[in-house]
């Protein structure tokens, strides 16, 4: 995950860890990152000749964050505005 900001990390010292935040950490440690990353990168699209592709690793926390939480495709941009947490786990 990124380095937090200032402000988040005396945020962070003074409220209680939300559910969501102990499962995302979690996943972060037991999810197999880089074996799924290798196994999807000589599928995943390069972005040639337009707009640039987003990073793979971020592509792949977003598509599980969508699963684990039950997020359309427009509900998982909503959120991705509206919650730090997320956009700190994916890496945007």
């Amino acid at each position: 995950m990124k380095q937090l900001s200032f402000a988040d990390a005396e945020y962070a010292g003074k409220r209680k860890q939300t559910r969501r935040e102990r499962f995302l950490l979690e996943m972060d440690q037991v999810v197999p990152w880089s074996g799924l990353i290798a196994l999807i990168e000589p599928h995943y699209p390069k972005g040639e000749g337009g707009r640039p592709a987003y990073p793979l690793a971020a592509m792949l926390r977003v598509h599980l964050m969508q699963n684990w939480f039950g997020y359309s495709d427009p509900a998982m941009e909503e959120a991705l505005y509206e919650m730090p947490l997320l956009r700190q786990f994916a890496g945007l």
